[in-house]
């Protein structure tokens, strides 16, 4: 009688070690995963400097974005270069400080990133997962029209959008959420096609959940690391759309500062204040960098148990 309690005792600590070995093993290998995507820090720590600095504009800025500033030009009538007269990242024809319009225009850039990436996040997910799960004559036409959207030069496609409707930060919003969501659509509609034939889905199904309830709770959640990974791929995508449309001169309009109106106002300016579009372009090419750099870590993080 006593082997039976003996045998239970000895292997309990031996269960509890079992049961608890992935722990320190997954941690292991996470962080491993860490160590191998140095991309995931360089493009967190760059994204992090340009939303705290967006976010204290009004406090870090020397000047507004719009407002000329004493002793601005030189004696020859010309925009002072970086680093003279007092000012970090010079000025330009209009007297205005380029550093202050810089900080600005990064404001404007990621009002523009965040509610238009969301928005065609929202749609992606809505045409993927519809088309995904219900399958049928919602799938052919749900997927046939992103079929046809893809097919669609999209920024062409944007600035239709725009030069129909009032240009603007409203409109540049709304037409970049149209045209940037067909991509992910597609990757979320083979996700749920694969997710609908797993053993937890068809558990539900057989329960009596309802479709609404199958996709809300069963189907988006897993989901969520691809959505995040797409999100920060598809800001870069975002970042230069927004900067060529105000470029073009369809996108944010003066005087409101962006990347790409401050490069499309310089460029008479180019030969005596070459700063002027040297520097907003950098400054496009960092964050596009950093985004990239952001959605390849994210990629080798979330996936770190498959390749380990």
């Amino acid at each position: 009688m006593s082997v039976g309690p003996l045998q239970v005792t000895a292997s309990s600590p031996e269960a509890i070690v079992e049961d608890f070995e992935w722990m320190p093993t997954t941690w292991a290998r996470l962080r491993m995963r860490l160590r191998r995507s140095p991309s995931l820090f360089v493009g967190s720590a760059i994204l992090l400097l340009v939303v705290a600095v967006a976010v204290c504009a009004p406090l870090i800025a020397p000047a507004g974005p719009n407002h000329a500033v004493d002793n601005a030009l030189d004696a020859f009538g010309q925009p002072r270069p970086p680093l003279s007269a007092g000012f970090l990242l010079g000025t330009d024809i209009q007297q205005r400080d380029v550093l202050s319009r810089l900080i600005y225009g990064a404001r404007i850039s990621l009002v523009v990133l965040v509610i238009a990436n969301s928005l065609s996040m929202v749609i992606s997910l809505l045409v993927g997962v519809l088309a995904g799960y219900l399958r049928g004559p919602v799938e052919t036409v749900l997927m046939r029209f992103t079929d046809l959207m893809m097919s669609l030069p999209s920024l062409l496609l944007a600035m239709a959008l725009i030069v129909v409707f009032q240009p603007g930060l409203f409109m540049v919003i709304v037409a970049i959420a149209l045209v940037n969501w067909t991509y992910l659509a597609r990757v979320v509609y083979g996700e749920v096609v694969s997710l609908r034939e797993r053993e937890f889905v068809e558990a539900a199904r057989a329960l009596g959940s309802s479709r609404t309830r199958i996709m809300r709770r069963h189907i988006l959640p897993h989901l969520l690391n691809l959505v995040i990974i797409y999100f920060a791929l598809n800001s870069s995508q975002i970042i230069l759309t927004e900067a060529a449309l105000s470029f073009l001169g369809v996108g944010v309009q003066p005087p409101m500062p962006s990347w790409g109106n401050m490069i499309a106002d310089s460029q008479q300016d180019f030969l005596i204040a070459p700063w002027l579009i040297v520097l907003p372009s950098l400054c496009i090419i960092l964050t596009v960098i950093a985004f990239n750099l952001l959605g390849n870590g994210l990629q080798a993080l979330f996936d770190y148990r498959r390749s380990s």
